[in-house]
């Protein structure tokens, strides 16, 4: 693969991926990812601090999370904002084009604790995000932490049945009914003894 072709980032989210699966998190270098990826070590460090990295890319998805949150409709409830948020990941992040490597990549990841870690960490900050955005639109602080807490969980039980090989259905709308079934998991009455 030619030195000069875009999208570097991907490139080396791929060669790390496929080494990762052939060799093993621990057995594979960044030198290694680098030369899979057509391109130089100094070009890896450029894009990404270590190999850990390099399967959680950048902040795109924290940016679309929060513009997706800001742009929802005005009226718009925190858990309707964090639902506009996930439908906009599904177009943009979440497509069809990314679920192999998806569901790929959340392999590796089960497979190592390390990973694990970086992936809880990950969605930490995700929920600080979602936080922040949902204050900016006025929501009051508890109540925009359970939300975006939520939207969280929401995002995972969507994420899981998405990258489901038995299932064919979008992010968006999975997204939705998970979201439909939390919202009713709270009206669940109390029961009496």
């Amino acid at each position: 693969m030619a030195r000069w072709q875009p999208d570097a980032p991907g490139r080396l989210g791929a060669a790390a991926l496929d080494l990762f699966e052939e060799n093993g998190y621990e057995n594979t270098t960044v030198i290694e990812i680098a030369e899979r990826a057509g391109l130089t070590r100094s070009t890896f460090f450029r894009h990404f601090p270590d190999k850990r990295e390099v399967l959680f890319g950048s902040g795109t998805v924290t940016g679309l999370l929060v513009e997706g949150i800001a742009s929802a409709p005005p009226a718009a409830g925190p858990l309707d904002a964090v639902a506009n948020a996930l439908d906009a990941l599904g177009q943009a992040f979440f497509t069809v084009d990314h679920r192999e490597f998806s569901g790929r990549r959340q392999a590796v990841l089960n497979a190592h604790t390390e990973l694990r870690e970086r992936e809880a960490l990950k969605r930490i900050d995700l929920t600080a995000s979602a936080t922040e955005a949902l204050s900016r639109r006025g929501v009051p602080s508890l109540t925009a932490h359970v939300a975006a807490k939520l939207g969280m969980l929401v995002w995972g039980i969507a994420f899981d049945r998405w990258i489901d090989t038995d299932n064919s259905e979008d992010f968006g709308p999975l997204a939705r009914q998970a979201l439909a079934e939390v919202r009713a998991s709270g009206a669940v009455r109390q029961v009496h003894g």
